[in-house]
């Protein structure tokens, strides 16, 4: 008998700049307080990547060079890199690419994702398949974000929100049972309007007219994104466990995106897993888009035990969603 292959995850890597913005800091650039984002978002602090002229590829870097070192991978042997990232060091070459030059991935070829918020998961799917299939053994997935160069920090209710940070994953056969077991994953355009970087595309060209209305940044219907989120990221989850009749005390971890605290819970609540066995770094990185799940498992990879149940789930502009149902591969 023929054991299935399955993709299991068998390094992971985090990286966060060095330098903190506080909700403190963020009192003397717009109308706001600690109590009132803390209150609304479970924020404290995020980080922001100030190196001069450089870009997504070369923050998420230490934690790429710490994946290939985790799962003993030279760069030759990385067959396969996809990178989730809503923002890109170019719209063209894929960041993707970038990072295979940058470690040598001389028999790889890649692309990127962009799924906002949602693309880590999309792209961690993608990535499966590949490996599932037999095609390739060493598939590369990164998630990351220099959410800071697409803000308007004088937009109370964006900047608030967003921080710089990414991980990443080495994805391999298994056939021990453990690896990705299950997704569900979904889009719809009709939440487009409500969180959307309205120019620097195809549609609405870059011009002084559009860098002079800030249309480069995010723009963000808070309360309407909320209602969205608060649903779909808890019912896909929901959805994903009983499709493999799972229940609460099935599950080790569940690994939210980290957008909102209040979302974060209401998903918890959802599926009834407490929120002792809930990861949340939210307070002290905020929301890094496609960074927040891998930089989750990075920094709760100590606490993880092989046969472990996780459920990841998240939401995101598009609008996306999705869950990825996994048992965790190793024993650190």
């Amino acid at each position: 008998m023929v054991k299935k292959i399955q993709a299991a995850i068998t390094g992971i890597g985090g990286y966060v700049p060095p330098d903190k913005v506080t909700n403190a800091d963020l009192e003397k650039l717009v109308e706001t307080n600690d109590e009132w984002i803390f209150s609304r978002t479970g924020i404290k602090e995020r980080r922001i990547y100030k190196e001069e002229g450089k870009g997504t590829m070369n923050m998420v870097m230490p934690a790429i060079w710490d994946v290939l070192e985790k799962s003993n991978t030279k760069p030759e042997e990385v067959d396969f890199i996809i990178c989730a990232t809503t923002t890109p060091d170019y719209v063209f070459p894929a960041t993707a690419n970038l990072i295979g030059a940058e470690i040598g991935a001389k028999n790889a070829f890649g692309y990127d994702v962009q799924a906002a918020c949602s693309g880590f998961l999309f792209a961690l799917v993608t990535g499966s398949q590949f490996v599932e299939t037999g095609k390739y053994k060493k598939v590369l997935v990164v998630g990351a974000d220099k959410m800071s160069s697409i803000i308007n920090y004088q937009d109370r209710a964006t900047c608030i929100i967003f921080g710089d940070g990414g991980g990443a994953v080495m994805l391999e056969p298994s056939t021990d049972g453990n690896g990705i077991c299950d997704s569900i994953l979904k889009s719809d355009g009709v939440g487009a309007q409500f969180l959307i970087m309205e120019a620097g595309g195809s549609r609405r060209p870059p011009s002084h007219e559009t860098v002079d209305a800030k249309q480069h940044v995010v723009k963000q219907e808070g309360s309407t994104v909320f209602k969205f989120a608060v649903t779909n990221m808890a019912d896909v989850a929901v959805e994903v466990m009983e499709k493999n009749n799972l229940v609460a005390e099935d599950i080790a971890w569940l690994v939210p995106h980290q957008a909102n605290k209040r979302i974060i819970e209401a998903t918890a609540s959802r599926t009834g897993i407490p929120m002792e066995r809930v990861m949340l770094n939210i307070e002290k990185f905020g929301n890094t888009t496609n960074g927040t799940i891998p930089l989750c498992l990075w920094e709760y990879e100590k606490q993880l035990k092989k046969g472990d149940n996780l459920i990841l789930a998240a939401f995101g502009g598009g609008f996306t969603w999705g869950a990825v149902y996994l048992k965790w591969a190793y024993n650190s």
